[in-house]
This record gives C-alpha cells, sequence and structure tokens, in this order.
C-alpha cells in the first residue's frame, strides 16, 4: 500500500496513517506484517524516525524524521509538551461546549512493553470543544433516543491513550473504542452505519521546524470512512469541521 504523504522536506515527513494501521512493531502485535515505518521506509527509500505515536485505530497525522540528528530535537520538543496536537473525535452524549479535563493517569500495565502494573498516577490534560451535536432515534438501554456529538480534543500531556481515557473518565467515551468506550454503542455504529474504526482522527500538528527555526502548521483531512459516519448523522463534513483554521499560517521549510 503507498502511504499519503502530506508534508516533506530535507529533514521531516508526514503522511496520513489509515485506521488500522500499527506504527510499528509491538510484542502484541507479531503476528502482524505491515507497519507505518517499514511502509514509508520501503516507499521512499531512506530510514525514517517516528516523532510520535497513534493508536493502531487513529487515523490521520503522523511526523517522521529523516534522520538521527532532526529526530532527537523533534523529540525533545514532545517532551517538553512544546507541539501542539489537534484531534477530532466522535463522542457518546452532549459534553459541554468547551472544558478542559485535569485527571491523573496511571500508565496502563503492558507486558510486551515492560510497564507494570501499579505505577502511580501522572499529571494528564486534555482542552476540549464541541464543535456539532445530534440525536438519533434509537433505542439504546432505556432512552428511546442516543445523543452523539463531534469534539476537537487538544491533549496537554501526552499520556499513552490519554483522549480516550479522559473521555471515558467525562462520561463521554470515543465511538469504536474497544477498551474504554460502550460495546452497545459500538456495535449501533457498526450495525447501522457500518462503521467498524475507532473514530478519533489526529488532524493537527503545531510545532518549530528543528533545523530551520521556523514555525510549522501541519493538517490532515478526515479519512473517508470517518466522514462517511459524520454524512449518515446529518453533521456537514465542512473544511471548518474537518480541517479546523489554524492559529497561524503555516511557514513550510525551507523560508524564501
Amino acid at each position: 500500500m503507498a502511504l499519503t504523504i502530506l508534508y516533506r522536506d530535507d529533514h521531516l515527513i508526514a503522511i496520513d496513517k489509515p485506521s488500522g494501521l500499527l506504527v510499528h512493531r509491538g510484542g502484541v502485535d507479531r503476528h502482524e506484517t505491515r507497519f507505518a515505518v517499514q511502509l514509508l521506509r520501503d516507499q521512499i527509500g531512506r530510514p525514517v524516525h517516528p516523532a510520535h505515536r497513534l493508536d493502531r485505530g487513529t487515523s490521520g497525522l503522523l511526523l517522521f524524521a529523516l534522520d538521527r540528528d532532526t529526530s532527537r530535537l523533534l523529540g525533545g520538543q514532545f517532551e517538553r509538551g512544546e507541539v501542539a496536537k489537534t484531534y477530532l473525535a466522535l463522542v457518546r452524549g452532549h459534553p459541554a461546549e468547551t472544558g478542559e479535563i485535569d485527571h491523573p493517569l496511571a500508565p496502563d500495565a503492558d507486558p510486551h512493553a515492560g510497564i507494570p502494573a501499579g505505577l502511580p498516577a501522572r499529571p494528564a490534560r486534555t482542552r476540549y470543544r464541541r464543535l456539532a451535536a445530534v440525536e438519533m432515534p434509537w433505542r439504546v438501554d432505556r432512552y428511546p433516543t442516543s445523543r452523539y456529538a463531534l469534539v476537537e480534543l487538544s491533549p496537554l500531556t501526552g499520556r499513552r491513550h490519554q483522549l480516550r481515557r479522559h473521555m471515558k473518565h467525562i462520561a463521554h467515551p470515543i465511538i469504536g473504542d474497544a477498551t474504554h468506550g460502550q460495546g452497545r454503542h459500538n456495535r449501533l455504529f457498526a450495525e447501522r452505519l457500518d462503521s467498524h474504526r475507532l473514530l478519533l482522527a489526529a488532524t493537527g500538528l503545531r510545532l518549530t521546524h528543528p533545523v530551520s527555526g521556523w514555525p510549522l502548521e501541519l493538517r490532515a483531512p478526515l479519512a473517508g470512512d470517518f466522514m462517511a459516519v459524520l454524512e449518515k448523522l446529518g453533521i456537514e463534513p465542512t473544511p471548518a469541521l474537518t480541517m479546523p483554521a489554524p492559529a497561524d499560517p503555516a511557514i513550510p521549510y525551507p523560508h524564501p
């Protein structure tokens, strides 16, 4: 499969990762044979170094460095929280129009990654903004209708599965989340809307180019299967929803 390249210069490359594709090999997925790192390396004919990670089910913007020095500089920006990240998600219920979730998260135990159970919780913060809300005539449990909302999520920290766990914490889990979501609603979307994915997408990154020092704004459109769900719900996938306007205009590297 050919990956869609959203941005490339001498030091960085960004792709549009499809839902279901792993970023790199992990102990729990040893049977998998396709990974974004491997596919992109083979596609462009040179090594690539992922700057961050996206869950397997998350689609959208994934950034790589093309050399180790750039990878080190870029990694420092992510570790210091200097990269602004934007996601879109479809969630159950109608959250407030805006809000901030300040809820510490303990690392999920993962023996394959060497993460033991019982580690202390670490600070975790996520801002959100409701972009659209719908109510469908679908009975789930005791309610005659079902409510859903499209939200923009901005993680202010980088904990594993932070967005999925935070939305569950405020009782608005992301649709399609098999671990932290609600099975009844996930099955409803599979049966009625033919949606079999996590409805979470990375749509934007704002950072300082690690080599040129200029600000860089990267954006990704919503995947077709995500947009199809919005259309079936009656949520108009306008550019304002699917590709939010950047706070500052993008200045690609190299700057003239």
